[in-house]
Parts: structure tokens; C-alpha cells; sequence
């Protein structure tokens, strides 16, 4: 999404007007869901996906076309037979694609697209939001922290129930398109062995800040971690200290050893984090949990702990154990938004 939202931006900047596809609806097998986009350009370059195959073809097509034509609209697709063998899938579905032209000479444009921008880097709840009425122009606006912006025709009444954690779009004469743009909440990575420098990059690119934790200067370099958004060199017994574990925050923990586990789980499971998952194996884990319980943590304590961390994909390798935590981790946060 920053890649996107970057090159529409400095496109914008250069006067270059964008089209922007957006898959507002699907239903059935198809290639992507609602919240898809891509960017199309007047040279002919794209940055994104709608999923690939004919309807994304057919889609750039469009796009190009549209921008000749400066307008915004609603198209569905039905995906053929012949579609469905095109992208490898068993059956077929429809997609509801937004073509949105972007002005460069529209300042209300640029700015909202910034203000976007600016929102992936803020640890707070955002959606993306359209109004289709037949008849006006189609609006786009985002609604974060400070209620909602860049709105003309939106009611803000209309639009809060419909703020929450998947893509939606309504029906009626007036049809709302939400999309969460981003999600308050920071996943804390307590240690940054091998599978935290595999795991840092997934939970990124999946919509997760990551803030790494580690009390080994050698482990805690911005060279091993370029995408998080912190790196906090401190000893583990001294987590209050340096970060406030909030509501929204995950807790990660896969430090070099058990006595350093036990420490970061004692804190960690004593706030309101809304996930807290610990790995090793499940004899090392009862083992910490006797001697959390012993040294004073109500057993409730216990019942919100993950682990062994990670969905059971008999994952061996870093990399491939990353891939369970962060499934896991997207599992949850889809089930608990």
C-alpha cells in the first residue's frame, strides 16, 4: 500500500493524472478480494494488483482509456470458463471494480492521497471511504482519529456502522464503500534471533508495525530490521520501562532462552495486550507456566497465552516457522478486530 500510494502521489505531483482500480465487491472464486488495487498510469505502467489473468488485463485496458476520458465509474465482471482456466482457479465469481480518476490539478486529490499516505505511519484505526449515488459524482474520503475528512456528500451518521474489519460495500440508491486502511496496534518482537529477522518482514508487509525488543546490541541493528518501525535495545526484565503495552499491541515473544521467555511473558501477560504468544515447545512452555503461576500470576493469566506459537503447518526451518506466526497472527486479528 505505501508503494501504491507513493507513486500515486509523486505521479500527482508531476501533473500526471492516475486511474486508480479498486476491487470494491467480489463474490464467488475470484483472484482477489474487495480491497485490491491497482494504480494505472498514462505511460502504460501499473503498480499493484487486482489479481492478474483477464480481468485485470481488461482492467488496465480500461483504465487507460478512462484517463483520456477523465471519468470515474462502477463496473462489474463475470469471470468466464475461459477466465477461470486463465487464472488456474475451479470456478468462476464476479468482481465489482472502481475506476477512480485522479486530477493532478484537483488539490482536494492530492491532499487527501497524502493525508492516506501519512496514515499508514500513524498507530492509529483508518478506513478508506466512497459514496456511489447514481446520478452525482462518486466521493472518496478517510476516516482516522479525527473523525472524518475530505467529505462532501458523506454522512458520518450513515458511515459508523459500517467501520469495521473487512472491506464492505452496501446497496440501495446510495451505496457506501469502507475499507480499513490501517489498524492501531504494534506487534512487539521480544528477541531478534534468526526467526524475528525472518518474521519482521512478513508481519510488515501484512499491515503489522513491528517494534523490535532485544537486550543484545549485536541483535538489535537497524541493518537486520529496515522495517520496523523500532528497535529498542533493553534487558528484559525492564520491558515497563521503554514501552507501554497497549490494548492493540501484540506481544511476540522468542527470546534465546527460558529464563529470559519467563521474564518477558511475566510482564507482558500482566497488561491489556491483545495477544500475547510465546514459542517453544509444549514442555518448555508448561515448565515456564508452573513457575508463572508459582511466582504469582493468576492462572486467568494463563488462558490468554498463545502457545506453542503459530499455526501447525509442521513448519522446521526460521523462515518457514515465520510464516506460522505471522499466519497466525493475521488469523487473529481478523477474528478479533
Amino acid at each position: 500500500m505505501k508503494n501504491l500510494l507513493d507513486s500515486i502521489i509523486t505521479n500527482l505531483a508531476g501533473s500526471q493524472p492516475v486511474m486508480l482500480v479498486s476491487v470494491v465487491a467480489s463474490s464467488g472464486s475470484t483472484p482477489r478480494n474487495a480491497g485490491a488495487m491497482m494504480a494505472v498510469f498514462p505511460d502504460g505502467r501499473s503498480v499493484g494488483t487486482i489479481g492478474g489473468g483477464a480481468v485485470e488485463f481488461e482492467a488496465q485496458q480500461q483504465a487507460l482509456r478512462m484517463l483520456d476520458s477523465k471519468d470515474s465509474q462502477l463496473n462489474s465482471y463475470t469471470l468466464t470458463s475461459y477466465d477461470v482456466a486463465d487464472l488456474g482457479m475451479i470456478c468462476g465469481g464476479d468482481v465489482t471494480v472502481y475506476y477512480e480518476h485522479l486530477d493532478p490539478r484537483d488539490e482536494r486529490t492530492s491532499l487527501l492521497y497524502k493525508h492516506m499516505r501519512a496514515a499508514l505511519d500513524k498507530n492509529e484505526n483508518a478506513w478508506i471511504i466512497r459514496r456511489f449515488e447514481s446520478g452525482k459524482p462518486a466521493e472518496t474520503a478517510i476516516y482516522d482519529g479525527g473523525g472524518l475528512r475530505f467529505a462532501k456528500l458523506i454522512d458520518s451518521a450513515e458511515i459508523a456502522p459500517l467501520l469495521g474489519n473487512a472491506p464492505k460495500l452496501t446497496s440501495g440508491d446510495t451505496r457506501y464503500y469502507t475499507e480499513p486502511l490501517t489498524r492501531a496496534g504494534r506487534a512487539y518482537i521480544f528477541g531478534g534471533g534468526h526467526i524475528a529477522q525472518e518474521l519482521a518482514p512478513v508481519l510488515s508487509r501484512v499491515g503489522f508495525r513491528v517494534v523490535i525488543y532485544e537486550d543484545r546490541e549485536n541483535f538489535a541493528r537497524a541493518e537486520l530490521f529496515p522495517e520496523a518501525d523500532e528497535i529498542i535495545l533493553n534487558d528484559f526484565s525492564k520491558i515497563s520501562g521503554s514501552v507501554a503495552i497497549g490494548a492493540a499491541d501484540y506481544a511476540i515473544i522468542m527470546t534465546r532462552g527460558h529464563q529470559h521467555d519467563y521474564e518477558v511473558l511475566e510482564q507482558t501477560l500482566r497488561t491489556g495486550a491483545l495477544y500475547v504468544g510465546c514459542i517453544g515447545s509444549a514442555k518448555k512452555m508448561e515448565a515456564i507456566k508452573r513457575r508463572l503461576v508459582d511466582g504469582g500470576l493468576p492462572e486467568t493469566a494463563l488462558s490468554r497465552l498463545f502457545s506453542p506459537i503459530g499455526l501447525k503447518i509442521k513448519a522446521e526451518t526460521p523462515a518457514e516457522i515465520a510464516v506460522s506466526v505471522a499466519a497466525e497472527l493475521i488469523k487473529f486479528r481478523a477474528e478479533n478486530y
